[in-house]
């Protein structure tokens, strides 16, 4: 094997998949492992095609009545609502404001909301956690110690107004080699609403999705290393910071033939399942660290988010926007 595929299957989660914007059939299927999933996902329900021909759909959130969503590669966050026939753009650029060399991905990748209602931007291309607000981005945190971050990937609020986001390098050509690298960790951070950065794990190689549980005394981290595929766990203290690194869920074993991706994004329900992306789609997991079953989308996916009354769940995947009805709802509904 080529010694380039092999860094891709390693650090790059949709490397080998998402490459045009062409027709692409979406092919996929509820998948059910535990008698448990039957109160999570009626067993009629099926798996809907809402928008396609993006790139690399990412980072949804449920915002002013639809559902806001980046095209990484595109650096272009796109917006559908009930009755849409298609997706149309919210913001372009999203990530990355200028031509500037150096970069992958330049678009936003996460996104998501504060206690206020205004949307939140993990911004690959600016390298920052910026707000967007009456047209105007407003940089949130762009640096810790006076050095740039990699490229914001994913990004979780807490009551207090506490933002935790995850930095990969994903977003820089050559990935942790590149030049533009100043951190010399792939970090997980605490920004307060005060503009103070806190540094709270640097052990992760490839942080990605993030989450807290309903009672926000636990963290959810992805780790989106091909060689390592895995959710730690944290506990919160009650000074904000993390404790107890742990791995939550191998995803390793779970791998298998057509099952495409990695651990990506992650979301909470209000009984503290998580739906996280992983081998195959979008993966339910008991607040045991038990797979329940898995939203198998057929392709590699990035993220995902509750809407709607919040009993709905939106999946990015890939080159497609879907969604499923639950019997659940999202932390927080």
């Amino acid at each position: 094997m080529k010694k380039s595929l092999l860094l891709a299957l390693a650090i790059a989660p949709w490397a080998l998949f998402a490459a045009d914007d062409g027709p692409h059939e979406f092919v996929s299927k509820i998948e059910r492992f535990d008698p448990a999933f039957d109160q999570l996902v009626a067993p009629g329900a099926k798996i809907e095609k809402l928008a396609e021909g993006f790139r690399w759909s990412e980072g949804p959130t449920w915002f002013e009545g639809g559902v806001v969503f980046s095209d990484v590669l595109a650096n272009t966050a796109y917006r559908w609502a009930e009755g849409m026939t298609r997706a149309e753009v919210f913001l372009r650029p999203s990530g990355l404001m200028q031509t500037t060399p150096g970069f992958r991905e330049t678009g936003s990748n996460g996104l998501t909301r504060d206690a206020q209602g205004r949307l939140l931007l993990a911004q690959h291309g600016e390298r920052r956690i910026a707000r967007f607000e009456n047209g105007t981005f407003t940089p949130i945190a762009d640096r810790f110690e006076g050095k740039r971050f990699n490229s914001p990937n994913d990004l979780a609020v807490r009551k207090s107004g506490d933002i935790y986001f995850t930095d990969p390098p994903y977003g820089l050509d050559k990935i942790n080699a590149s030049p533009l690298k100043e951190q010399p960790h792939n970090g997980v951070y605490r920004v307060t609403p005060d503009g103070k950065v806190t540094l709270l794990s640097a052990t992760l190689t490839f942080p990605n999705g993030i989450a807290f549980s309903p009672d926000e005394k636990l963290l959810y981290v992805a780790v989106s290393d091909g060689r390592a595929p895995r959710i730690v766990a944290y506990d919160v203290k009650a000074d904000g910071t993390l404790a107890g690194e742990r791995t939550f869920f191998d995803a390793v074993p779970h791998r298998g033939p057509g099952l495409k991706g990695s651990c990506d994004g992650l979301k909470v329900d209000r009984a503290g399942n998580l739906w996280a992306t992983g081998p195959g789609g979008v993966l339910v997991i008991s607040p045991a660290g038990k797979l329940l079953g898995r939203i198998n989308t057929g392709e590699p996916t990035g993220n995902c988010c509750w809407g709607d009354d919040g009993s709905t769940l939106y999946i990015t995947a890939n080159y497609f926007l879907v969604r499923v009805k639950t019997l659940t709802k999202g932390a927080g509904w």
